[in-house]
């Protein structure tokens, strides 16, 4: 049986026809999402512990952290690329099941260069596994429900930041770093099952229908897409990154914890949100998002020493930012079609971008013209995104209308 004639037949067999949502299939996707955001936190939650561990400084645990996003950064696309070929569930099991095997050599290693190896590759699996996400949620429906399938496919993002985080830093806490690492591997093995069980298989790309990276950037919209991404999450971690500071003016940088929870709270009000009218209103909710966290931006910059105005407008913030991956990834698949996959993975490495590009403009920013400028350049930056919306009426961000 040729290449072609295997996609067709897997086609028939997982038709993408499904006119309710999989619920089973696409929260296995979900808890995907919220093992890959837990793995790449949870240093920062247990520096302290890590630290002492490893007898390496805070610093240095830090890097964790920076080593995971280089290794989604640089792997994303290339990994992308070569596996367009594979069936999905294989390699979505291999990209989940690399996490098993990373964070217990992380738990048991006492050495700290073994420790950033294996955060890197780490990285590496969640590159590919954020690659993968969006468009093996949106192959398991039909096409008016993309939206929300893949809505469901993200809610493991703000549920890892609220719930997952917290839980994970508490428990390391009180058992120790290790148990917490050890109970991911435990939790990723059992997704493995609940994968294997529930998550419908679908074939690759043809070889000679396969796309290249130059290729995927010449469809119309993408690059909309991408520079929408790009100002959207450079903006919210410019301001997430340098938290703390942003508080001093109002005195809430000793309440750093439950700010985050509160935006971490609303993040999933949004996503929720979201997930109910995105198959509809993508590009009208996309601009409304955006004008909401430059409103919410510009109003910290004015009334940064308040209080109670920092809490609202931690709010509207999380509201905003929170069903942003769902947007921006849905908009990727729709413009994407066959070559979701490869758009998906240059999403991936334009999402590092913007994280990685937020803590250095933002700490360039504190070094230069203080903590004041902040709010201001991310409003700056999201006026960018509000406009390329906008202006990407006829292909990125389409009305469903």
């Amino acid at each position: 049986m040729t290449a072609s004639q295997d996609f067709l037949r897997n086609t028939v067999e997982h038709p993408i026809a499904e006119t309710h949502l999989p619920w089973t299939g696409l929260l296995a996707l979900a808890m995907a999402g919220f093992i890959t955001i837990l793995t790449e936190a949870l240093p920062a939650g247990l520096m302290p512990q890590m630290g002492k561990s490893l007898q390496v400084s805070e610093a240095l645990v830090g890097q964790l952290v920076t080593l995971y996003a280089l290794g989604s950064l640089l792997a994303a696309i290339p990994l992308t690329l070569m596996t367009q070929g594979w069936r999905r569930r294989p390699l979505l099991m291999i990209a989940i099941g690399g996490f098993a095997v990373v964070n217990t050599i992380t738990a048991l290693s006492s050495w700290y260069p073994l420790t950033l190896v294996a955060r890197f590759f780490a990285g590496v699996f969640a590159g590919l596994v954020w690659a993968l996400l969006a468009g093996y949620a949106a192959r398991m429906v039909a096409p008016p429900l993309k939206g929300r399938a893949i809505a469901v496919a993200m809610v493991g993002t703000p549920l890892a930041l609220t719930l997952g985080i917290p839980a994970g830093t508490l428990l390391g806490t009180i058992a120790g770093w290790q148990t917490t690492f050890i109970g991911m591997s435990v939790l990723t093995v059992a997704l493995l099952l609940w994968v294997r069980v529930k998550v419908p298989d679908f074939a690759g790309q043809p070889s000679a229908e396969a796309f290249s990276l130059a290729a995927v950037w010449r469809i119309a919209g993408v690059k909309a897409v991408l520079l929408a991404t790009l100002g959207f999450v450079l903006a919210h971690n410019i301001l997430y990154t340098y938290i703390a500071p942003l508080l001093v003016p109002s005195g809430l940088n000793t309440q750093v914890g439950i700010v985050l929870l509160v935006f971490g709270a609303s993040a999933l009000g949004g996503i929720t949100l979201i997930g109910m009218l995105i198959d509809r209103w993508l590009r009208e909710l996309t601009l409304v998002a955006t004008l909401m966290f430059i409103a919410a931006s510009v109003a910290l910059a004015l009334w940064s020493q308040s209080a109670t105005a920092v809490y609202a407008l931690t709010v509207v913030w999380g509201l905003a930012f929170g069903g942003a991956a769902t947007l921006l990834q849905t908009a990727c698949a729709k413009v994407g079609e066959r070559a979701a996959d490869v758009a998906q993975a240059m999403l991936v490495t334009t999402w590092n971008m913007g994280i990685a590009g937020g803590g250095i403009v933002g700490g360039l920013l504190l070094q230069g013209q203080g903590t004041h400028s902040l709010p201001w350049v991310a409003a700056l930056l999201l006026a960018v995104v509000w406009i390329t919306v906008l202006l990407a009426r006829r292909a990125g961000f389409k009305s469903m209308n």
